[in-house]
């Protein structure tokens, strides 16, 4: 005989935890179905994102520079310093041992008298202070004795400056490591970015680049623009006699440059000593914000942070070390935000 016993029900709270279930399950099956799939970047927009990535890494490049330029004065002042706390260092150490026989004498006698105690007290100063004291000493002790205090003055001082300096100069070097992970991190996405082409695609991309290297490391018509004066004339062609070399983030010559680092290395061989960053150059000699009235070998700065610096060719051109991927050549000067010249 058949049963007709009802089915036992399922509770409301699990009915309901099943129905919650299975309506987010449509909800996302239709959000996937509606989802656009993820596209591939195209060779243009990577050119594009690289070239971005390229212009943010030579910021940082330059950040990076001005601090290792930093680094390298302190390190400089405080060798000096260093060297001339040494030497007074051994200057005190005669005046003293010129005091030396009096101490001892008056040991031996079984009494100090008040040269001596102001000699060996912690602070001389109020010591010597003091006229009793005075009348007690003859002309050569006090005259010696304020030399002594003078030397101790002028080495603390030094030793003040010098302590000062070195922890400037370590904040600069974590400054240097922080711009060096920068420039390094930029560049490295960049090339994850690269990667994601296809084999044919980079072959692409990189013959566009040796092309645009090529052609523009090349002679081109640069006028009859002259030059700012026969140490920019010097300049220039120093700079011409390393068209093609690569682009090095740091790098100052003589195989290797950044954009900064060719201008100042370019100078360096006309007898002109200018500073290392585009920012730091910028700052010097008579600025020229009309182009019209540039000269060959003025120095040229671009972008609005002044990031960027080359030397003017004559005929709109520019001639300078771009980026990274890319090689130092004759490019013309409406490709970037000029901001304003600089003849030095």
């Amino acid at each position: 005989m058949a049963s007709h016993r009802r089915p036992k029900q399922q509770s409301r709270a699990r009915v309901t935890v099943l129905t919650t279930a299975a309506a987010a399950a449509v909800v996302l099956s239709a959000n996937a179905a509606n989802a656009a799939p993820s596209q591939k970047l195209t060779k243009d927009q990577v050119k594009a994102k690289v070239d971005k990535l390229y212009e943010e890494a030579e910021q940082a490049t330059e950040k990076f520079n001005g601090a290792k330029d930093k680094q390298q004065k302190l390190q400089k002042e405080i060798s000096t310093i260093q060297d001339n706390v040494a030497r007074g260092q051994q200057d005190l150490n005669k005046l003293r041992d010129g005091l030396g026989s009096l101490a001892t004498a008056q040991y031996r006698s079984g009494g100090i008298d008040p040269s001596v105690q102001l000699f060996l007290s912690s602070n001389p100063d109020d010591f010597l202070d003091k006229a009793s004291t005075l009348d007690q000493l003859s002309a050569q002790q006090v005259d010696a004795l304020k030399k002594i205090q003078d030397k101790q003055r002028e080495l603390a001082q030094e030793r003040a400056e010098a302590a000062d300096k070195l922890k400037d100069l370590s904040a600069t070097r974590t400054q240097l490591e922080e711009k060096k992970k920068e420039v390094q991190a930029k560049l490295a996405e960049a090339q994850k970015i690269l990667n994601t082409l296809t084999a044919k695609e980079k072959q692409e991309l990189a013959a566009q680049q040796a092309r645009a290297d090529r052609s523009s490391s090349e002679r081109v018509n640069l006028g009859d623009a002259p030059p700012a004066s026969g140490r920019a004339s010097a300049a220039f062609a120093a700079a011409q006699s390393k068209l093609g070399s690569p682009y090095v983030y740091g790098a100052s010559g003589p195989s290797s440059f950044d954009c900064s680092g060719l201008t100042s290395w370019a100078y360096a061989q006309a007898g002109v000593s200018i500073p290392r960053t585009s920012e730091a150059q910028a700052t010097i000699g008579t600025r020229i914000y009309d182009q019209s009235q540039l000269k060959v070998g003025d120095l040229v700065f671009f972008y609005g942070d002044i990031h960027h610096v080359g030397l003017y060719a004559g005929n709109g051109q520019v001639l300078h070390a771009p980026h990274t991927g890319a090689v130092v050549r004759y490019e013309a000067m409406s490709d970037m935000p000029f901001q304003f010249g600089v003849r030095v």
